[in-house]
């Protein structure tokens, strides 16, 4: 029995009366073969609700000290992530957007699904910035559909992506599959990683109903 399995029969259940969220779309995950989920980021708990909403396993990408701690408190941290998918990479240092978009590639490779926030980090203040090129990479690399999804309420529920979330209610709605195959063999032209990029940020915006801000999201939260 895989920790995923455990995770989800232990917690699922805690997580689903905390948050009751409900799925909508779920029918275009395919259900087997490599497929990228790419959507928004509101808050922490994103990533702890993403794999209670999918029938298969889903990995991503997540920052390393979540599973470096001391202790058993550390230890347990580290059970929990990387059981429910999170895959930990060093992003602080020079190469760590190189480091996660290889990773991506090899879990797709694999033939796994690979979620991913194109935003880079969490929206600032619950509008959807500008996408990082790294989404359309990764579907031209590899020839991945893209099922854009949006993350709705989850910024109710823990603002400031800090401190316990508190209970109630987020839905996790599912785009249908989009494909770039006319762009075989592109995936080195900014022009045409832009024109993926934007494509998959505009089905966001469409499901997630947010505002959309031409400007990347760590440069607001630098502003």
């Amino acid at each position: 029995m895989s920790r995923l399995t455990v995770i989800k029969a232990v917690l699922g259940p805690i997580l689903r009366l905390m948050f009751r969220p409900q799925v909508e779309g779920a029918e275009n995950i395919p259900g087997s073969g490599p497929v990228i989920l790419a959507g928004n980021h509101l808050t922490f708990i994103d990533s702890m609700i993403m794999p209670i909403c999918c029938d298969r396993p889903v990995f991503y990408i997540g920052k390393d000290e979540y599973v470096t701690g001391k202790g058993l408190k550390g230890r347990l941290m580290a059970w929990f992530f990387t059981g429910c998918g999170m895959i930990p990479v060093d992003r602080d240092g020079g190469r760590g957007g190189v480091a996660a978009l290889m990773t991506g590639r090899r879990v797709l490779e694999e033939g796994q699904a690979f979620a991913i926030y194109p935003e880079g980090t969490r929206s600032p203040d619950g509008r959807l910035y500008r996408g990082r090129t790294g989404i359309a990479r990764l579907t031209l690399m590899t020839g991945a559909p893209v099922v854009p999804f949006a993350m709705i309420g989850t910024d109710k529920l823990q603002p400031g992506g800090a401190g316990l979330p508190r209970p109630g209610k987020v839905t996790v709605r599912f785009g249908e599959p989009m494909e770039f195959s006319r762009y075989e063999g592109m995936d080195r032209d900014r022009y045409v990683l832009r024109a993926v990029t934007d494509s998959v940020m505009s089905e966001v915006m469409r499901l997630s109903g947010q505002e959309y801000v031409d400007m990347y999201a760590t440069k607001a939260k630098a502003a």
